[in-house]
């Protein structure tokens, strides 16, 4: 294979840093090489989530390396970088040494939920979702950058000097990639801060002052695939020429990047990616669909002259539940045993868990929920609370499709990916519950496979679309098998539930 046949694809995820290795050609794309490292998670106080930047960092090139090992290739082989994240949990840091002043503020942290219900009292969220598409959550960047430039001491005079730079990870990660030489993020990650204006694409003079983040934190916003710095082949391999230098050829945020890896590029098209949160987002074209639904509009790419945009719906607790099942409750050692235990488990249980572990995401946007486990009996055991956990995920699936619905984008098919949906009978459960045909990825990597297409794309190894559109194939379609009556009557029961919380 020749060398513009390799590319490296990084997804920093929000408990994960993974690499994957591609031998990438308009036909194939063959993964040769994986790595991965989980890292911790910081919870300060309620509602607070964070995550220490130096162990995203060290992790993700842990992660390059082993990738690279596996894959036994050299890094100067590659033709091609493209990184894929987290989105909206927010880093800032020191320019002339590179160090944060802070512990990174996640995307699932809550403690800017005052300063979101003042700017709303003060009248400007709608304002503020004209411009941006988003509405007034501590969710994005926005909030979370005033929070540190007021709460570590100097920061705020620090950055009127000039002094510290803004990202979020996929920013940070280039930084620490073109060891320093660029600030620069891609246009998506930038629509979810709530300080670009969609329609110029830009950074907003007016939103900035609201958010009091002064200009000189923010990096440049590029499209999804171009070039942002060039990474030395040494710092990605031991023995390697410092002079190799490898092109960064892709940045994107995770979700867009799933829609990427999915092929949705034509307007109506679908995708719901299940990792620690479940986000879904319908393609819109090239026209800006303000929601009535509390829907976010967001950018869904940009590669040629126009942006293409989407509708997302946000669901903050997905694979995170699970999660919450093995390490806080206990009841499984492994996510793969809910499978086996939710089977014998009737639609009518009469368990319900509301997961709103850190608020609610859409349609709701309500940061003060808390989670709820109702309709317990003597029988109620690990079996039970395992099938409310999973039917919550699908449940709220259909919270989305229906503000989708009511926002006059009507699906016809759910192309769904992530780590859950290798749960068969999860899959069962979410056609059941939204009615639509389920149609699973072939590979579970959908998000990184998206930013290897960008990067691909950029590199001369895809030569449109089109050739992306092909490589996105399905395994496994699940139609729905239960009743329209018996769908209603538990959806009804979850609505009321979910009133119990708010």
């Amino acid at each position: 294979m020749s060398k513009q046949g390799y590319l490296l694809a990084i997804d920093q995820g929000t408990t994960s840093s993974r690499a994957i290795v591609y031998r990438a050609s308009p036909k194939t794309m063959d993964v040769i090489g994986r790595g991965q490292h989980e890292f911790k998670q910081y919870f300060p106080s309620d509602g607070w989530v964070e995550h220490d930047p130096e162990q995203i960092w060290q992790t993700t090139l842990q992660a390059c390396q082993d990738a690279l090992e596996q894959a036994n290739i050299k890094a100067s082989e590659l033709s091609g970088i493209g990184i894929t994240n987290q989105r909206e949990t927010t880093v800032i840091w020191d320019r002339k040494t590179g160090r944060p002043i802070h512990r990174a503020i996640v995307w699932q942290d809550r403690r800017t939920s005052s300063l979101c219900k003042k700017l709303k009292a003060d009248g400007l969220e709608s304002e503020i979702q004209k411009k941006t598409g988003l509405l007034l959550d501590p969710y994005f960047s926005g909030t979370k950058v005033q929070w540190l430039l007021d709460h570590v001491k100097g920061a705020r005079a620090r950055a009127e000097a000039g002094e510290l730079a803004f990202g979020t990870i996929d920013t940070f990660l280039l930084w620490r990639l073109t060891e320093g030489e660029v600030h620069a993020t891609d246009i998506t990650n930038a629509s979810r801060t709530l300080l670009m204006n969609l329609n110029t694409g830009e950074w907003d003079d007016e939103l900035c002052k609201t958010f009091d983040v002064p200009q000189s934190v923010l990096p440049t916003i590029k499209k999804n695939a171009d070039h942002f710095g060039d990474v030395s082949a040494a710092l990605l391999q031991k023995g390697e020429t410092a002079s190799d230098k490898i092109p960064v050829f892709a940045m994107v945020g995770d979700q867009q990047g799933a829609l990427i890896g999915q092929g949705c590029f034509e307007v109506g098209q679908m995708k719901s990616t299940y990792g620690t949160g479940c986000f879904a987002l319908v393609n819109t074209g090239h026209d800006i669909v303000h929601s009535e639904h509390r829907l976010l509009t967001t950018v869904a790419y940009h590669i040629e002259s126009k942006p293409v945009y989407a509708l997302e719906g946000s669901i903050f607790m997905a694979g995170a539940i699970v999660q919450w099942l093995r390490d806080k409750l206990g009841i499984i050692q492994q996510a793969a045993e809910t499978e086996p235990l939710a089977e014998g488990v009737p639609w009518d249980q009469s368990e319900q868990l509301i997961p709103a572990f850190t608020g609610l995401g859409a349609p709701y946007w309500d940061p003060d929920a808390r989670a709820a486990l109702f309709g317990m009996t003597r029988d109620t055991g690990r079996a039970q609370i395992s099938a409310a956990a999973l039917r919550s995920v699908a449940l709220q699936t259909r919270d989305l499709l229906k503000a989708m619905a009511d926002d006059g984008q009507v699906v016809d098919e759910l192309r769904v990916d992530g780590g859950m949906t290798d749960n068969a009978w999860f899959m069962q459960a979410l056609a059941d519950m939204c009615g639509h045909p389920v149609l699973r990825a072939n590979t579970a990597e959908t998000t990184v496979r998206g930013a290897a297409f960008l990067a691909g794309l950029k590199a001369g190894i895809f030569d449109d679309l089109t050739q992306i559109q092909r490589l996105c194939t399905s395994k496994g379609k699940f139609i729905p098998e239960l009743e329209k009556d018996a769908r209603e009557q538990v959806y009804a029961r979850w609505l009321a539930a979910v009133e119990k919380v708010r």
